[in-house]
């Protein structure tokens, strides 16, 4: 099968061999195609490995891995070998994914675009419980990624560089297969990295590709971030020109850009340029412009709809500065309303705003976000484009997040639901008819013990952790933001610590784990994570409070410790400010692996809520036209909460008690404890003894196992609306139209 000798080659060469056989394989089928092409423009694609996927979606993974078996290997050999593509973040890139995996599913003409980056966002390393940050190394062995022939010059002001496509296939369930075109920079040289990822930002020739976000802390840094969106937008808008120079009158007949948040919005402006230089006049591009693009907006938080000054666009290619202004005179005459303009009085250029006036959708991810946007945040673009704004809440692909990642509950459900719901996952809420079958609900539970167990010793082998199987498993794994308040999750930590130091005796022990990366310039970001892993380490040391309460920080959260958590999951966390998560996608993962969800009513949970009813979710928390209201009173002081309230006191002060400094950084734990006092700009002590109590509510309710697990079988069973086969069809019918669906 393999052309090699299986028994006595080593990992790498069985490796590259299986990797050579399926490539093989997916070349034999179809691509999508269609009249009208799809292309989903984005700074990151979190696509995880592939191989199992693949195999999976080619229905060949058990003979290959019984062909492996034959000879003594085990695909897990593999799996563990393959290097995680370091081309996302977060929930951003992780959506991408699952976008372009759906694309190819249901056979719409669509690519994703995007950049190749040598060493992603960064590696984490945790050293005296502080986050530092080194080179993600993936490149370093056989991947999915060929080189094709087709490069295009990129003029950086007075730089000329040579960027280079790259392809990935996307396979997709039904036999069908989209690509992923990512661009390289031919001239990088890691060469300029000093240490760890710091490195000479000034050298574009050199630096461009080689990580995702550079840090924008420093004037340089956010230059580079300039000139690193720009190769990326320059570079796929030639790959979509290539053969349409001909045809562009009528382009948008023939495509549609999705540009994924503000990263790609660039786009619009090097379109602008290319109609105008081939003699159509302004009119006609504004028309042709505004009715190929489509914005998706991901965020209402300022610090991510970004503005860029009219000086980085003199730097990097003055021809657009004429540009800018010719639209924002387009602009004005539209409206007098200076909450829309384009370019401010600070001459800053309103990426958002270029996005909104210029596309034909803007969508939400959510229902709440998308109301938000249109009633509050972004309400001025809707009254004056009231056809633009449309809902789209975000999905996730089953494929990777239920038959991929929890095997054992996969099987269980073919053999009682059957397998329909792979391609229409609305199938799963053929489980309702069991809710009430104690055996079900047995073997939900048995197989939930199993990927804890499976969890266990997966971090005991990669990270030498050792945990508690038989505890209840609470998991909070997303990026490090103050609006997802992975800080008020370190109060309860503490405040639970001191109950059982004050002789307070758990029902099952508690297991607390993070996953998260905090921005290397975040500052508070890093202080939270500093203070997690001190109090860990207390607790760890604590002969009695350790029986009870363990606190899990993995290391370098990925997508491949995501596929070992999400299935070990009893409460998921999802605990952000109500208002300011747009969506999220973890939550459904969670859901969809059997976990309650212990949330605000904030993003996708609302909808969650929705679907379970309120006996199968844990809501806590100040609801979203509260938090608005607090923000335009400026009315909310952390420092009341922290003084009327001993038990936030308590909590709060801990972390800067002796035990704490003993331990960790007097710099880190003061700011982080002078910040939730004195600011707290994401309103932490607003919902702290809330959220206490509903979470101690779901550790007593976890007792009742028949009641818990029944809980957990309706938020599998209703979980198919969060299908990205379904946010796709969508996305098709309302805003692609390539009449597929």
């Amino acid at each position: 099968m393999f052309n090699i000798n299986i028994k006595e080659s080593t990992t790498e060469q069985l490796y590259s061999a299986v990797l050579a056989y399926t490539q093989d394989k997916i070349a034999d089928v179809e691509s999508v195609s269609g009249d009208r092409t799809v292309y989903y423009m984005s700074a990151e694609f979190l696509i995880g490995k592939l191989l199992s996927n693949n195999l999976m979606n080619l229905k060949i993974y058990d003979e290959v891995a019984a062909e492996l078996a034959k000879y003594g290997r085990d695909i897990t050999e593999l799996e563990q070998y393959e290097p995680e593509p370091a081309l996302g973040n977060g929930g951003l890139g992780r959506l991408a994914a699952c976008f372009v995996d759906s694309i190819a599913t249901l056979g719409i003409n669509g690519q994703g675009l995007g950049l190749v980056y040598h060493y992603g966002l960064f590696k984490q390393v945790f050293e005296r419980n502080l986050q530092t940050e080194v080179k993600d190394v993936w490149l370093d062995k056989p991947t999915w990624l060929r080189k094709t022939d087709f490069s295009t010059t990129v003029k950086l002001g007075d730089l000329n560089v040579t960027s280079r496509m790259y392809e990935m296939d996307v396979l997709g369930y039904n036999n069908k297969k989209s690509v992923l075109r990512l661009f390289d920079l031919e001239s990088i040289d890691d060469t300029v990295i000093t240490s760890g990822i710091s490195f000479d930002q000034s050298e574009y020739a050199k630096n461009l590709a080689l990580f995702l976000y550079p840090d924008d802390s420093t004037e340089e840094g956010l230059r580079l971030r300039f000139a690193q969106q720009y190769f990326m937008v320059q570079s796929g808008l030639a790959w979509i020109l290539k053969d349409r120079q001909d045809h562009l009158h009528t382009l948008n007949e023939d495509i549609v850009i999705q540009i994924n948040d503000t990263h790609p919005s660039l786009t619009i402006l090097l379109l602008f340029k290319e109609l105008l230089n081939h003699g159509i006049e302004l009119q006609e591009a504004i028309k042709i412009v505004e009715n190929t693009f489509a914005y998706t907006n991901h965020t209402i938080l300022a610090e991510a709809l970004e503005k860029w000054p009219l000086a980085y666009f003199e730097a990097i290619d003055p021809s657009l500065v004429a540009i800018i202004k010719q639209l924002d005179e387009v602009v004005k005459n539209r409206s007098a309303d200076k909450r829309v303009v384009l370019v401010d009085e600070n001459n800053l250029v309103h990426m958002a705003s270029l996005a909104i006036h210029f596309s034909y959708s803007v969508n939400g991810v959510a229902a709440l976000h998308t109301d938000i946007l249109k009633n509050s945040e972004l309400k001025h673009f809707n009254d004056l484009y009231p056809t633009k704004f449309n809902n789209k809440t975000n999905g996730i692909t089953f494929r990777r997040w239920l038959a991929f990642s929890n095997k054992p509950l996969t099987a269980y459900l073919d053999g009682l639901i059957g397998n329909d719901y792979m391609s229409d996952a609305d199938h799963l809420e053929k489980l309702l008819a069991y809710r009430e079958d104690k055996d079900v609900l047995n073997t939900l539970i048995d197989i939930k013990h199993g990927n804890k167990v499976r969890l266990q010793n997966y971090l005991k082998q990669t990270q030498n952790i050792d945990i508690n199987p038989d505890s209840i498993f609470d998991i909070q794994i997303k990026r490090l933001h103050e609006y997802k308040r992975q800080q008020m999750n370190l109060l309860y930590i503490i405040h639970m610590y001191q109950e059982i130091k004050a002789g307070l005796i758990l029902d099952r022990p508690l297991t607390v784990f993070f996953g998260s990366k905090a921005a290397p310039a975040y500052t508070i970001a890093k202080d939270i994570i500093h203070a997690l892993l001190t109090v860990s380490k207390i607790i760890e040391n604590d002969p009695v409070v350790s029986k009870q309460l363990q606190v899990v920080f993995v290391e370098n959260y990925n997508v491949t410790l995501a596929e070992y958590l999400i299935p070990a999951a009893d409460i998921s966390e999802q605990i952000s400010l109500a208002s300011k998560e747009a969506s999220g996608t973890g939550n459904m993962k969670f859901m969809l692996n059997g976990a309650l969800t212990l949330g605000t009513l904030d993003g996708a949970n609302v909808e969650i809520a929705e679907l379970v009813g309120e006996d199968n979710i844990y809501i806590f928390g100040e609801h979203s036209e509260t938090i608005i209201e607090h923000y335009a009173k400026a009315d909310y002081v952390s420092r009341d909460y922290y003084e009327n309230s001993t038990l936030i006191k308590d909590a709060v002060d801990f972390i800067v008690s002796d035990l704490m400094l003993e331990l960790g950084s007097k710099e880190n734990l003061k700011r982080l404890h002078h910040e939730l006092i004195s600011k707290d700009w994401f309103m932490t002590l607003i919902d702290l003894e809330d959220y206490i109590s509903v979470k101690n509510e779901m550790l007593k309710a976890y007792e009742d196992r028949e009641d818990w697990s029944q809980k957990t079988l309706v938020n599998i069973a209703k979980a198919g609306f969060f299908s990205s086969d379904r946010t796709i069809m969508e996305y098709d019918r309302d805003i692609w139209k390539t009449n597929k669906y």
